[in-house]
């Protein structure tokens, strides 16, 4: 009796999975320590955020101040994690008004076109031609910086280029077979938006998403170094930085470890971008 070869050789099948870079998982779990950081501060910082506990300023790293103190004498490692809440929070918070804002203008007008595309698009331009920077401090300057003023200062900022670039997208996934089949079947506007222009265009938002938060931690710091971010007793990393540039000559690490928070976040988010998990088919055989 003959056995036929091809019930002795192994069975072979396609599996579909994700390549994710050593770089990309590094940066991920950094950006997860941080924003853990931002939930449970409070748990773990050794201190309360506004308490001396050194009338020594500017100490130097010791066992018992890791990072040091500042130029009040308190622990900056405990005004660090406090200091997460407020950068990664708020940087979080105006990003997503921003980018869910942007991208729904964007895929609206791109269905819609005509006069109503056209005059949502000129407004955005009008408002992405004043820097965002000066923008910025007129608006803190003249309304106050609370948390609630900085979040929509920034997503507002950051709204024309994200429907700018959502529309973009848009408009070529709206001249697709598919999506006219959809129009003729008279489905609504809300439906080709939801169900047949975003599930094409949600890759590049996310990418996008992620440069823009990157762009609002920036921002933030920047605005706080100027006095106009997190109000004192408070502070976020750009305004530690601010508070204790004083000490900078005396190589204080107050100054330097904010910074270091700041790379080390805006960093590992543009990392992660460029090393997002990609799908990959890999063949494997069965015994």
């Amino acid at each position: 009796m003959s056995v036929s070869l091809s019930s002795t050789r192994p069975a072979r099948r396609w599996r579909i999975g994700y390549r994710i870079s050593p770089v990309g998982a590094i940066c991920f779990v950094v950006i997860l320590a941080w924003a853990l950081v931002a939930i449970f501060a409070p748990l773990i910082a050794p201190h309360p955020v506004g308490e001396i506990v050194d009338f020594d300023f500017f100490q130097s790293v010791s066992a018992q101040y890791p990072m040091g103190t500042d130029y009040l004498g308190r622990d900056v490692l405990s005004r660090i994690l406090f200091g997460a809440r407020y950068t990664v929070g708020i940087s979080l918070a105006a990003v997503t008004i921003a980018c869910v804002s942007g991208v729904t203008l964007g895929m609206t007008a791109a269905v819609i076109g005509g006069v109503f595309d056209s005059a949502l698009s000129r407004f955005l331009d009008a408002l992405t031609s004043i820097p965002s920077k000066i923008l910025a401090l007129v608006l803190v300057a003249a309304v106050g910086s609370s948390i609630s003023v900085l979040t929509l200062t920034l997503a507002v900022i950051y709204i024309p280029g994200s429907y700018r670039f959502a529309r973009a997208l848009a408009v070529n996934v709206n001249a697709m077979d598919y999506v006219t089949v959809a129009r003729v079947r008279g489905e609504r506007l809300g439906h080709i938006i939801r169900a047949e222009i975003l599930p094409g265009i949600v890759g590049p938002v996310l990418a996008d998403l992620g440069l823009r938060f990157v762009f609002i931690v920036l921002l933030l710091s920047s605005l706080s170094f100027l006095g106009l971010g997190v109000q004192p007793p408070n502070a976020d990393w750009g305004a530690l930085v601010k508070e204790n540039i004083g000490g900078l000559s005396l190589a204080a690490p107050a100054v330097i470890f904010p910074l270091i928070a700041i790379a080390s976040l805006t960093i590992s988010v543009n990392l992660l971008i460029d090393n997002l998990p990609q799908k990959i088919r890999d063949r494997s055989e069965d015994a």
